[in-house]
């Protein structure tokens, strides 16, 4: 007897056969911070008129869902500072119940923590990614030119209370954190967070800071972290992009995201959609695909889900990344507050 399996779209492949199974959603490229590595500090934001209604989000993620993304993560500018953001949280959720979606997750700076992280538990998020480069207040205050570190230590004690599953995101940023690696390494230990270094991406004017001067390759920080700590090697992989190893030492994991010394291109899963329904199938190219269009020009999904194909298909095989004296300027001039970090 033939059992009758229900048709499902076919799934999305790009050219250099990876299938498409990550989508990272930009909802707003506001911020309430201004950290130094990202933006500057009189950043213009985009019109409220060119950004997508909530329900759009909502109508063009659950058309990647359709199309066989499992993994879906909020971004920004700072997701939680969206007016209403958690209504699509609790609307993507239902993803999630119904088995179409293996994780809704979000990367959040954490200032709003302590006011979401039940609800976000709630929704089925089960673990979080929070941005800290620093846990000197006074160095955290100078990176982010906004923030508050209370304030998000605040939210971290609300997420571990909710359940989540925290990890916490560092930029390294030569002469400004790299004397803390050892001490994020022992915070994370001691609070049972997994830590991930990430080197500078060259995205975006960022006024009177040089990213040349800022960056430091994983590689240097690496070497520095194996002096004090013991990293066994994994296969622990959440989907994105950052190696992983195992600090012995303190049973966490600590992951390393090496777009320029050691890019990860080469099984990249993902893609990012903006706030404004502009698609982008690299994090490091210009190329992108207007979805907001052809999802405002029909009520039917199906001229939709035919430009997200459409867009597939151009994905490039990698980036283009570059940080050099000859390359001053930023490698994409869009920031990542508008691609979605």
């Amino acid at each position: 007897m033939t059992t009758l399996v229900e048709d499902r779209p076919a799934p999305l492949i790009d050219p250099f056969a990876r299938a498409i199974s990550y989508l990272r959603v930009s909802v707003t490229d506001r911020c309430d911070f201004r950290c130094l590595y990202c933006m500057a500090e009189d950043m213009t934001f985009l019109p409220k008129a060119e950004v997508l209604s909530l329900e759009e989000l909502d109508r063009l993620c659950s058309a990647f869902v359709r199309l066989g993304v499992r993994k879906l993560r909020m971004t920004g500018g700072e997701p939680l500072v969206r007016r209403n953001v958690m209504s699509l949280f609790r609307g993507l959720s239902r993803h999630l119940r119904s088995g179409d979606l293996d994780e809704l997750t979000v990367t959040t700076n954490g200032s709003q923590l302590a006011r979401h992280a039940a609800e976000l538990a709630d929704c089925g998020v089960r673990r979080i990614n929070v941005s800290i480069d620093t846990l000197d207040p006074a160095k955290f205050a100078a990176i982010t030119r906004w923030g508050r570190l209370e304030q998000v230590l605040e939210g971290l004690a609300a997420a571990k209370a909710a359940g989540l599953a925290v990890k916490i995101n560092a930029v390294a940023l030569k002469g400004v954190n790299d004397d803390e690696f050892d001490r994020l390494i022992a915070w994370c230990g001691d609070e049972g967070f997994d830590l991930v270094l990430i080197e500078v991406m060259p995205m975006g004017e960022i006024g009177g800071e040089v990213r040349l001067d800022q960056y430091l390759p994983l590689s240097i920080v690496r070497a520095r972290v194996q002096q004090n700590w013991t990293l066994d090697e994994t296969d622990y992989r959440t989907g994105g992009p950052a190696r992983y190893y195992t600090v012995r030492e303190t049973g966490r994991r600590i992951g390393f995201i090496t777009p320029l010394t050691h890019n990860f291109c080469e099984s990249c899963n993902r893609v990012r959609l903006t706030c404004t329904g502009t698609l982008y199938m690299c994090l490091g190219q210009e190329d992108a695909a207007d979805l907001r269009a052809p999802l405002r020009a029909s009520d039917d999904d199906g001229v939709l889900e035919t430009a997200i194909r459409a867009a597939i298909r151009r994905k490039p095989k990698g980036h283009d990344f570059v940080i050099d004296r000859r390359r001053r300027g930023p490698a994409v001039s869009r920031h990542m507050s508008v691609t979605g970090g």
